[in-house]
């Protein structure tokens, strides 16, 4: 059993902690939503025909029914299934692939707009390694599972896309696939079409007048971690104790650099131990003031999957996210919203994992949390543009300009929040050398607007307008 997102206010929770997954299933008529007979078909078979299961097993093939070269990279197809039970978490699993189970991916998200049939979906993915389709070619078996994490039996006859008759391959219209972004194959439940409206990959005005509104934009063009403008812009490089982290380890302010790349000023966060406590050093940067609430947070991040120096296999969270104190066990005005790659798992869990979570509340001890969180086990290393917008209906996540996870609005925050980077050691238990190792998390801007839910392509927009006219830093975001 995995735990996921620990606060960063409050000391690890333990490991065998389970984080909930929240799901709610109302009622609605799933109708068509998305188009057909694109240069895509997908085709289905079960390899569990029960009505109940152990695991649910969806065999895919994706097929060119086109006229030019598909990238697979460039394609999504999405199962949807209705939730066994609210908090529930479910895990992904490839069994086998002609592709490579190692060039698929699975990204577990939950739906804007619940039906009877599905509040959840599983997002297939390929990486690079997939290669592309030829015309008329097809990707061959993928013979695909997905499982509840406490193995308990999961119900499949009153889930959208599962067909107990088919046992054999062929066309099936209740998956969709998306090119580009676009849907091509399939239809979703009613409402629910992958190709949002406010999808980033939809055409969009970057002169919308939506942009405006009281912001934030730090450049973070600094001289180091004691310059006085860090101060003056509102923002705290942290020193205290406590946690999250590893036990005895401290907050390290000197490890906060800045550094021009390329004619342009970046941040950088470096932990290092040398496999005790003791010898932990963590970062953290936050606004003094929590001031932000609803509207659009972006964030330039670069991951990395390696040390810069000594052995690898650390716990290590890498973060961009959002937060105010939690005032009493379980109290309902606590928000958090998270992104927070782990380059060499933790939480129970190994490999590259990156977690979108948004937290209603939660209890110290004994443990327990509210939340909903959205997964996916790929590596992420390298540069990321990071949006997540929160209006009065849901919380959604975007990652390099793609959709990657929504979720609802239980989940809404009360009050305002800071704006928060940090890495940090979960534990440990991942690598028990004493040699010296030290690890990089850097930042290149970072972006608020408040009341106002900007796409993606609008986010890039505005912040290439800041930098076009030299802009450093503005902050006209009202305290309270």
């Amino acid at each position: 059993m995995k735990s996921l997102a620990k606060s960063r206010l409050r000391a690890a929770a333990a490991a065998a902690a389970t984080v909930a997954l929240g799901c709610t299933a109302l009622a609605a008529v799933p109708t068509t939503a998305s188009a057909a007979g694109g240069p895509l078909a997908v085709q289905y078979r079960t390899g569990a025909s029960g009505a109940t299961a152990d695991q649910s097993e969806p065999w895919l093939k994706v097929r060119n029914t086109g006229s030019a070269s598909v990238q697979l990279s460039d394609v999504k197809v999405r199962y949807y299934f209705k939730g066994d039970a609210v908090g529930e978490v479910y895990r992904f699993a490839c069994s086998w692939a002609v592709k490579g189970c190692g060039n698929i991916t699975g990204t577990f998200g939950t739906l804007a707009k619940p039906t009877a049939t599905a509040d959840r979906y599983l997002e297939i993915g390929f990486t690079s390694g997939a290669g592309s389709l030829a015309p008329g070619a097809d990707t061959g078996d993928m013979q695909l599972r997905f499982y509840r994490a406490n193995w308990q039996t999961l119900t499949q006859s009153d889930d959208y896309s599962f067909g107990a008759g088919s046992t054999a391959y062929g066309d099936w219209s209740k998956v969709t696939a998306q090119l580009g972004g676009a849907t091509v194959w399939g239809t979703a439940p009613e409402g629910n079409d992958p190709t949002d409206p406010t999808d980033p990959t939809d055409p969009t005005d970057p002169t919308d007048p939506g942009e405006d509104g009281p912001t934030l934009f730090d450049d973070f063009n600094y001289s180091g971690h004691s310059d006085p403008q860090i101060a003056a812009h509102g923002w705290s490089v942290r020193s205290n104790a406590g946690g999250p982290g590893v036990p005895g380890a401290t907050w390290a302010p000197d490890k906060v650099t800045f550094a021009t790349q390329s004619g342009n000023s970046i941040m950088n966060l470096e932990t290092s131990t040398a496999g005790t406590g003791e010898s932990t050093k963590q970062t953290e940067i936050l606004t003094q003031s929590m001031k932000f609430r609803n509207g659009t947070y972006a964030a330039r991040v670069k991951f990395n999957d390696a040390p810069k120096s000594g052995p690898d296999g650390d716990h290590l969270v890498q973060t961009f996210f959002t937060i105010n104190d939690l005032k009493a066990p379980m109290a309902d005005d606590y928000a958090e919203y998270d992104f927070e790659y782990l380059p060499n798992g933790g939480w129970g869990d190994s490999g590259n994992i990156l977690y979108t979570t948004s937290w209603e509340t939660y209890r110290p001890d004994p443990w327990e949390a509210v939340n909903q969180h959205t997964e996916s086990r790929q590596s992420y290393a390298g540069w990321h543009d990071l949006v997540v917008t929160i209006d009065n209906n849901a919380i959604t996540y975007y990652i390099d300009g793609q959709l990657f996870g929504t979720h609802g609005a239980a989940y809404l925050p009360e009050r305002g929040m800071s704006i928060n980077f940090n890495q940090w050691l979960i534990d440990l238990a991942g690598q028990t050398s004493t040699t010296p190792r030290a690890y990089d998390q850097q930042v290149d801007y970072v972006l608020h607007v408040k009341d106002h839910v900007l796409t993606p392509a609008q986010v890039n927009a505005k912040v290439a307008a800041y930098r076009a006219a030299g802009t450093t830093f503005q902050d006209t975001v009202p305290a309270g």
